[in-house]
């Protein structure tokens, strides 16, 4: 039995703004009276961050009759059909936190299924909701959990979720998923109204309208409507918590969430926002608090708002102002934005049974400035057709005055070009901040369990390219070496990303693994700090999950890049007047030698015979245009993740087990010894990846 006392949980849940339920005996049938009321409760019920012993749950009860406050039981079962309540409580719900309700329930055998639901006064009663702990830190059973990102349910539909919903109620129990790792974009705040939305459509997908402020601000040239309230950012998440295959995924199993950037603002990084046609940045203080308040209310997340209480989150008063100091790693001083980054901390560890110790991060709370978002850069860049970023000209940018053991030039340079160096006096660039660092890197060293898994919402795989491989009359590359597609995450965090290998490398510890979101796309490989011609020196294995349904590069290559672009090739490519092909899997993957020989006729062969091998040794699988969820299983021996990939999402799937499946890939990655470096297999399990390997 757990041994944790009743004080003990009734602290914690106090802490976490939470009721108290305590599993007890004797067991009986339930006595509440419940009826079904599932348009009395719109949003469903949620558990979430289950340990051995103990679990929180979720649901809203809304009034609309003039009150302030009402009370809820809620019944915990260990059946479906209630003849066995272990648990039961009271809890409050008021208008000051949205009528969201947060019980943590303790006293809890370990790795077990329970029931629960919540009735109000009348005996009107919410959905029922499934749970399960976490096994007990030295269980050695297998463990298996999901992770997802992404789901923009303006536009597209989550069939994902039906999905894993359908073969998980046919697995065998041992095969189970036991949580769901959300990393991140559960909302996205950046919405359109009709009146933005040409044709309603934008490619292939009809956008709808589930969501309209009740304050609101346009924003990108009036592009956009962005969240101007507290009371907008609740609107978001009352339309997405009405999504059914996401309340039906909440309901079945518990989440294990952290936030991405559209949680709070699209480009926000700290407390401070940034829009395409805004001049400057726009201080946003309020919004930051408001936000992080609407997340705290809407996920059974454990995180500890500062003087939170059982009754709602205890707001600090902040006022928008410019942030305009930063400390040497990057923070604002500005007494505002410290408050409002400080009014929840999202960064936190799971233990699940004795194979997984789970670290999450926050990536934007704490992060620095973007080096290369710097009017100071664009000079480099007036006349530059190809779009890439030179590699040694970025790792200038990343490390800042740390470049070359403390040598950073005066002045950056491309071809004939050069503008002065506006970090060549500046730390380097940071996703952590150094208080998360220094939590994730001592986390890291005292880990214990056989994998020790990095949750983080940004992936960590270089976008490396080899534009010295393009065809001149593509356009003249400028760079020394290779190119980088992207850089604002930490396939471009060059510095900070070592620091983090290399702690796993001094600690020597084996079974390092990385789960991502965020790209839209599916990657796998190796986790390593460089790439030839360096030494490449694998420490760890990596994985980013495809979007459940948000757009990605792939599908908006389809439709900006016209025929008559020349680059047009080494990102999509139309074979013999076929289908769209994704030829950026190629290009990321073996090259724009490939991807330009693939694009004359489809033979993947020859593609590949001419493939460049030193450009991506640390990547075993892209695909760009992935939509899904993935799987990982892991025991004493191996770790194994599977990509489930379902076709675009556009519209929703009739059929209960979600629609068809493009592809389902499985990595199998046996555990190494220290010294060692780590292999991954790979199978195509059913399906066609095209163009992925």
């Amino acid at each position: 039995m757990p041994t944790m006392d009743r004080r003990h949980f009734l602290k914690l849940s106090v802490a976490l703004g939470a009721a108290l339920a305590w599993g007890c005996t004797p067991v009986r049938p339930s006595s509440s009276g419940w009826r079904e009321r599932r348009d009395l409760y719109p949003q469903g019920v949620a558990s979430g961050d289950p340990d051995d012993n103990s679990v929180l749950l979720w649901t809203r009860r809304p009034y609309a009759d003039g009150r302030d406050s009402a009370t809820l039981r809620v019944e915990v079962a260990e059946d479906p059909e209630f003849t066995r309540v272990i648990a039961k409580a009271t809890a409050r719900v008021q208008v000051a936190s949205d009528w969201t309700c947060r019980v943590l329930v303790a006293h809890l055998q370990p790795a077990r299924e329970y029931w629960y639901r919540f009735v109000d006064e009348d005996g009107a009663g919410s959905r029922i909701g499934r749970t399960i702990t976490a096994p007990h830190p030295d269980d050695a059973r297998p463990a298996r959990f999901a992770f997802v990102s992404c789901q923009d349910v303006c536009e597209g539909y989550l069939n994902a979720y039906r999905r894993m919903i359908f073969e998980d109620e046919r697995a065998a129990p041992d095969e189970r998923i036991g949580f769901v790792l959300h990393l991140g974009d559960f909302i996205y705040e950046v919405v359109q109204y009709p009146d933005q939305v040409k044709d309603g459509h934008r490619y292939d997908r009809l956008i709808t309208f589930p969501i309209k402020y009740p304050k609101g601000k346009p924003v990108a040239r009036n592009r956009f409507w962005v969240p101007d309230s507290l009371e907008d950012y609740r609107v978001a998440y009352h339309a997405y918590l009405q999504e059914p295959d996401l309340q039906d995924a909440r309901a079945r199993w518990p989440f294990v969430a952290i936030w991405d950037n559209h949680e709070f603002s699209w480009q926000g990084w700290q407390s401070i926002q940034e829009f395409p046609g805004t001049e400057g940045w726009v201080p946003a203080q309020t919004l930051k608090v408001a936000a992080n308040q609407a997340w705290f209310e809407y996920q059974p997340a454990r995180v500890l708002p500062p003087g939170s209480s059982l009754d709602a989150f205890d707001a600090p008063r902040v006022v928008d102002t410019p942030v305009t100091e930063f400390d040497d790693d990057g923070l604002g001083t500005e007494a505002n934005n410290r408050a409002a980054v400080d009014s929840l901390i999202a960064y936190r560890a799971l233990r699940w049974g004795r194979h997984i110790d789970l670290f999450l991060t926050d990536q934007h709370s704490f992060r620095s400035r973007d080096p290369g978002n710097h009017d100071e850069i664009n000079p480099l860049f007036e006349d530059d057709k190809l779009g890439f970023v030179p590699e040694e000209l970025w790792a200038q940018l990343d490390a800042g005055r740390a470049y070359a053991d403390g040598h950073p030039p005066a002045r950056l340079s491309l071809g004939d070009k050069s503008v002065a160096n506006y970090r060549a006096k500046e730390a380097p660039q940071t996703i952590l901040g150094a208080k998360q660092k220094a939590w994730f890197l001592e986390s890291l060293r005292n880990a214990s369990a056989t994998w020790k898994i990095w949750g983080n919402s940004l992936g960590t795989p270089d976008w490396r390219v080899d534009p010295q491989n393009l065809p001149a009359e593509l356009g003249p590359w400028k760079g020394a070496g290779y190119g980088l597609m992207a850089a604002s995450d930490w396939g471009g965090t060059y510095h900070e990303r070592a620091e983090i290998f290399d702690t796993v490398r001094d600690a020597g510890l084996t079974g390092f693994a990385i789960v991502s979101g965020d790209r839209h796309s599916f990657w796998a490989g190796y986790a390593a700090k460089a790439l030839p011609p360096a030494a490449f020196e694998p420490v760890g294995v990596t994985f980013v999950g495809g979007s459940l349904c948000s757009p990605g590069m792939a599908e908006a290559n389809e439709h900006n890049l016209k025929p008559d672009n020349p680059l047009r090739p080494i990102y999509i490519a139309n074979p013999d007047g076929g289908p769209s092909q994704h030829t950026v899997n190629l290009t990321l993957r073996h090259g724009v030698r490939s991807a330009l020989e693939y694009a004359k006729g489809g033979d993947l062969e020859k593609a590949r015979a001419v493939r460049n091998p030193e450009l991506a040794p640390h990547l075993t699988f892209v695909d760009m245009a992935g939509h899904g969820y993935a799987t990982v299983r892991v025991d004493a021996a191996v770790l194994v993740t599977e990509f489930v990939c379902v076709p675009r999402p556009v519209e929703r799937s009739k059929s209960p087990d979600g629609g068809p499946l493009r592809y389902r890939v499985r990595h199998e990655v046996p555990l190494w010894k220290a010294g060692e470096r780590p292999l991954m297999r790979q199978v195509v399990v059913e399906g066609d990846a095209g163009l992925s390997t």
